[in-house]
């Protein structure tokens, strides 16, 4: 069969149109491999040697070649990777063996410990090395093991049977998972059979996570669609993992990762960790190529700290090493405890801290006139992401640090996620250089500006900041607003991203909140990537706002103080936006967890000229403001008490067997609330896995920590007669 021409989409359909079986086979032989090559040479290397426009015409080729001869459709076609029909929810996939956790390690001696620990005599009382003796293993002088990164990714389980892969679900909470069969499938470099010779079933562990490169790339294509960024490689995975619809993973460049053999039936078991990793790629599996086989504790210190030299310039994020008994038949002698395998360990690498030059400290305007410093920083790569700015969070973080323009300062990706600026180094000639000045007048708007105190939720003191005090026209602020207006837990208006906002604002159409219910279909199809499809759902996203419950109204109007909990609780404690209006300071603050502060700011609103003409505005324009049923806010008394109402919850970590929103709207349902740091007011810590500096904290501050199952206990008593 001839070769399709790469620039001719209609020289493809004549000539698959005339093709002959025998013909037709043998090109499918060679499109499959050929396609698989480029996907990989794309999504995983980052080095594609042929077009866009290239693929999809031998994708279109292959495609209508299948279409002609069905039977030629093989398991492993890149045509399959699309997916098929949504599923209605994700339902729950029970692990045959356990998926554990690690448990964690964070310097040398903790790696010692591991495997030989000993008491204040040097008696051997813990480790490899003790558990192997009491079980009566032969043990070799040293002991080998294999180190391989720690990915950054959500761990899944692959299921194959007859070498074609049936079923993948996520790790759960080690027993019971999500099944998500129908993205992964969709994952280019998963394979969909393996090659031969392979077990009758087989359970395959590993990691999919978006490689660096095309993290960046992805998020690239979504702002200039409008759309908002993700913010972290490792949350956007799991949350494109667990999609409904399998087509929005198939248009992503997620990458899975082979790392354990969870069992094997009806086949040779490898004997070794490292001889697993030689059957992943036999079998058509991608690895890492960075694990490594060693020989004694010194040695494997020595690789975890030659992986640590290279993770900067690593194509995805790792976040430790996994250090792993390489013999699986002493693995089994050791066995494992409810919680982790006692034969493996996760080092955990300290945040990643570089120093760079301060060039200087720019200014951002959010919505509510909040005036926030900016480092603006000689470009560095923190953690393989390169970081030119920084948040300063206040005047007072500036000054308490010490910062001057011009000084080289230590950074670090918080959760290697946000950037932020940790220290300032003093080279000497730290006191010739000049502090930042601050602005006199709005760096979007140029209105004056003022000064106020006010007390900063990170670090629980009062600290200055600055304000624009130009709350009508300050363009800055109407983006953010609008923003924030249109974001998933307020109004929810689907297609209204940053990107198209910033051109309502500029282009005039926006002056205002209201404005956003008077934009017609015409109007928004005139500008930059905006068809008349996209105009068109953009009108019926802002008619299906206007039926928003009251208290997402009440978020987004972006009244100062008036958060997404405290919004809730508002509008469960009056009903209506007329109950809310009339009340004074009194009843306001009757409110729990209200307090004067929220009470004085949500009084200012409704006293503000401006504000109320805008809510009359939405009000002739279609917003409904509906009223709920008044929650009752007594305090029940003992028989009627539940563990949950009234409670204040801080939600932490990855949970097991939930996403932390549905954890929030479940607790918010029974009465409790949830806020985002934690304080002596905090009642409990909701702790997954990786909690992270908050769990410190209410650890030190003697909060009670709980996991899911606990709070599933509470819900229950909850429910109980």
């Amino acid at each position: 069969m001839e070769p399709t021409r790469s620039d001719d989409a209609r020289h493809v359909r004549e000539t698959t149109t005339a093709v002959t079986l025998e013909s037709a086979t043998a090109r499918v032989d060679q499109l499959v491999p050929e396609l698989q090559r480029h996907n990989r040479l794309y999504h995983q290397l980052g080095a594609p040697e042929i077009d866009d426009r290239t693929y999809d015409l031998l994708l279109l080729e292959l495609r209508l070649l299948e279409e002609r001869f069905p039977a030629l459709r093989r398991a492993d076609s890149p045509t399959q990777r699309v997916g098929g029909a949504a599923v209605n929810g994700l339902v729950a996939f029970p692990h045959e063996r356990p998926m554990l956790s690690l448990a964690n390690a964070f310097d040398a001696q903790d790696l010692r410990d591991f495997e030989q620990k000993r008491d204040d005599r040097g008696t051997l009382r813990g480790g490899l090395v003790y558990l192997l003796g009491k079980s009566g293993a032969a043990l070799a002088e040293t002991l080998s093991y294999v180190v391989e990164p720690k990915l950054d990714g959500l761990a899944l389980e692959l299921i194959y049977e007859q070498g074609r892969l049936v079923a993948a679900g996520s790790r759960g909470d080690g027993s019971v998972g999500e099944d998500v069969t129908h993205t992964i499938s969709t994952v280019r470099n998963v394979p969909l059979t393996l090659r031969s010779p392979f077990p009758e079933r087989l359970s395959v562990r590993g990691e999919v996570l978006y490689p660096i490169e095309g993290f960046l790339h992805m998020n690239t294509c979504r702002e200039a669609r409008g759309e908002k960024p993700f913010e972290n490689p490792r949350n956007a995975a799991a949350g494109t993992v667990r999609q409904l619809d399998p087509s929005v993973a198939a248009d992503r460049p997620l990458a899975f990762y082979a790392h354990s053999l969870g069992w094997v039936d009806g086949g040779e078991t490898p004997d070794t960790e490292t001889a697993a990793l030689e059957h992943f790629e036999a079998w058509g599996f991608e690895t890492t190529r960075l694990e490594r086989s060693v020989t004694g504790i010194d040695a494997v210190v020595a690789a975890i700290e030659a992986l640590g030299a290279k993770r900067a310039g690593l194509p995805f994020e790792i976040d430790g090493a996994v250090v792993k008994l390489d013999d699986i038949a002493l693995q089994g002698r050791v066995e494992s405890t409810s919680h982790h395998p006692r034969w493996a360990i996760a080092y955990k690498y300290p945040a990643e801290r570089v120093r760079t030059v301060l060039d200087g400290v720019g200014w951002s305007v959010g919505r509510s006139g909040v005036i926030t410093p900016v480092a603006h920083l000689a470009p560095v790569k923190v953690g393989g992401v390169t970081v030119s700015r920084a948040t300063l969070h206040n005047v007072s973080f500036i000054e308490d640090l010490g910062l001057r323009v011009g000084a080289t300062v230590e950074i670090y990706r918080a959760g290697d996620v946000i950037p932020k600026v940790d220290a300032v180094v003093d080279d000497g000639l730290l006191a010739m250089r000049q502090p930042p000045e601050w602005p006199a007048s709005c760096p979007a708007c140029e209105a004056s500006v003022r000064w106020e105190e006010t007390e900063d939720k990170r670090s629980e003191r009062t600290v200055k900041v600055l304000f624009c005090t130009n709350r009508v026209s300050c363009p800055a602020q109407l983006k953010r607003a609008v923003q924030h207006f249109a974001s998933r837990t307020a109004m929810d208006i689907e297609g209204l991203g940053s990107k198209l906002v910033d051109q309502l604002v500029t282009e005039g159409l926006v002056g205002r909140l209201s404005d956003l219910y008077r934009l017609e279909q015409a109007q928004l199809s005139g500008l930059d990537r905006m068809g008349d499809k996209s105009a068109a759902n953009l009108v019926a996203a802002l008619q299906r706002s206007c039926e928003q419950p009251l208290g997402r109204v009440l978020f987004a109007l972006g009244i100062r103080q008036v958060g997404e909990t405290t919004a809730r609780d508002l509008a469960a404690h009056y009903g209506s936006f007329e109950a809310l209006m009339a009340a004074d300071a009194v009843s306001l603050e009757a409110v729990p967890d209200v307090g004067p502060i929220v009470a004085a700011s949500v009084l200012a609103a409704f006293e503000a000229p401006d504000f109320l003409a805008e809510l009359e505005q939405l009000r002739a324009l279609g917003v409904r403001f509906p009223e709920q049923a008044v929650v009752e806010r007594a305090v029940p008394d003992a028989a009627s008490a539940t563990p949950i109402q009234g409670k204040t919850f801080v939600i932490t970590g990855t949970l097991p067997g939930m996403k932390r929103s549905a954890a929030k709207a479940m607790i918010l349902e029974a009465g409790g609330k949830v806020t985002g740091s934690v304080s002596k007011r905090t009642d409990y810590l909701l702790a997954g896995a990786d909690a992270g500096s908050k769990l410190t904290k209410a650890q030190a501050l003697g909060v009670p920590v709980i996991d899911e199952g606990a709070l599933q206990t509470m819900l229950g008593d909850m429910e109980s007669p």
